[in-house]
């Protein structure tokens, strides 16, 4: 792996001066995005961040650059359940601070189990497992946390020290290298930071995303790291030298929409990369050519997440418009893909979406604060998971086992374990 990481470097691109309605619109985005962070209620029909998407607490207290969680949000006391299931003992499990309904349609075909609550400082805005599922990252505010997966002890906290503390500055993505002695975090300063978990030292800066960083993927080699941003573009790194090719989305309809990036995967052959955008649309590109070969279209609100299955034959993506969409994707560059199946249990907006090793489940995650498990292949709900006491904002499987942390607005990232019967 060493061989692989270039010893130093900063990249960035030289970008004209902002003409001045450029200047006005980036000056009310960051008014907009201060006034979220306070009052974390926006109009539906507005484009949103994850801060936007993170509701306050009943007294109009959460503040998300706080030094603790606000009363109310601990691991104790759980929403009352939402699912439209009938009520029925059986088909229920509760923990101390969670609380699972299980659907009384279907054959029970799964058990979840909550683990280890992780308490931060701030909102959770991202989770990432290690490729040997041993350990956990989280993004919050200043920092990359890593946490032993089996006894959810913290091991290590990598901080932004050189960043200006007066501000807050969340980290919006982690993601380990193949393997996993190198950890990419994408932040709202628009930089890249490859940490060296050993030293908790920063190998190498990437610099030239124009706005904030959303979504990051190594590649299965190392020897690329992909990245997504809210200036409308998809950059692949190359980690040998830095360099970077960027796909912009310049084929937004009306020209004039927000396109920003807020989710990026890569299919496991390593030849295509999806990107998830606020314009509704999922694009995908050859990596090796940079050329579009699709555009997936039919959410009607903000793409949120995606996410291939194991195989990379199908595609899931997550929406504001409150459903997910499951797509066939196995035909790219030879024929269209198309949407298999429309999936709505969730009561607000979907934030994320993440896909198990063997790519049996879905579990969502949602602003109405649950986290739902999804039967890949009929499209139903199996199992409704509460307890987070904010919007779920983060989801991932571990890639070795049913194992799926969730990361929260109400400062909590939480290991749950999956048994299937």
């Amino acid at each position: 792996m060493s061989s692989v990481f270039i010893q130093s470097i900063h990249t960035s691109n030289d970008h004209s001066r902002l003409n001045p309605h450029e200047a006005r619109f980036r000056a009310r985005l960051l008014f907009v995005r201060f006034l979220a962070l306070i009052y974390l209620s926006l109009p539906r029909s507005s484009a949103y961040t994850v801060n936007d998407c993170v509701d306050m607490d009943s007294n109009n207290s959460l503040g998300l650059g706080g030094a603790s969680p606000v009363e109310g949000v601990g691991v104790g006391g759980v929403d009352p359940p939402t699912t439209g299931f009938p009520d029925d003992p059986e088909l229920e499990q509760e923990g101390r601070g969670w609380f699972a309904t299980y659907n009384p349609k279907v054959k029970a075909a799964l058990e979840v189990n909550l683990e280890h609550t992780l308490v931060h400082d701030s909102v959770v805005c991202c989770v990432r497992f290690s490729p040997d599922g041993k350990f956990l990252a989280t993004g919050c505010n200043r920092t990359a946390q890593i946490y032993d997966t089996k006894t959810g002890e913290k091991t290590c906290v990598l901080v932004y020290e050189s960043a200006d503390k007066s501000d807050d500055l969340y980290i919006r993505s982690v993601c380990f290298s193949a393997d996993g002695k190198y950890l990419a975090t994408g932040a709202e300063d628009k930089k890249i930071r490859i940490w060296n978990i050993a030293d908790k030292k920063i190998r190498n800066i990437f610099e030239g995303h124009q706005q904030d960083i959303y979504s990051l993927e190594f590649s299965s080699s190392d020897h690329i790291l992909i990245s997504g941003s809210g200036d409308k573009s998809v950059r692949i790194w190359s980690m040998h030298d830095g360099s970077s090719t960027v796909l912009t989305i310049d084929d937004a309809d009306p020209p004039n929409t927000d396109a920003g990036v807020t989710s990026v995967a890569l299919s496991i052959n390593g030849r295509w990369v999806a990107a998830g955008s606020l314009d509704t649309v999922v694009r995908i590109w050859d990596v090796e050519t940079g050329k579009l070969v699709e555009r997936l279209t039919g959410h009607t609100d903000s793409v949120y997440s995606i996410a291939f299955t194991p195989d990379g034959k199908g595609l899931v993506s997550a929406s504001l418009d409150e459903t997910l969409k499951y797509w066939d994707v196995s035909g790219l560059s030879e024929r269209p893909s198309e949407c298999k199946m429309d999936l709505k249990s969730h009561k607000d907006f979907v934030l994320c979406v993440a896909v198990s090793n063997d790519g049996a489940w879905f579990a969502s995650g949602s602003k109405d604060h649950s986290v739902q498990f999804w039967d890949a292949r009929t499209g139903i709900v199996q199992c409704v998971l509460q307890g987070h006491k904010n919007t779920v904002i983060s989801t991932d499987f571990s890639p070795t086992g049913n194992v799926l942390a969730t990361g929260s607005g109400d400062f909590h990232a939480r290991i749950c374990e999956l048994w299937e019967f």
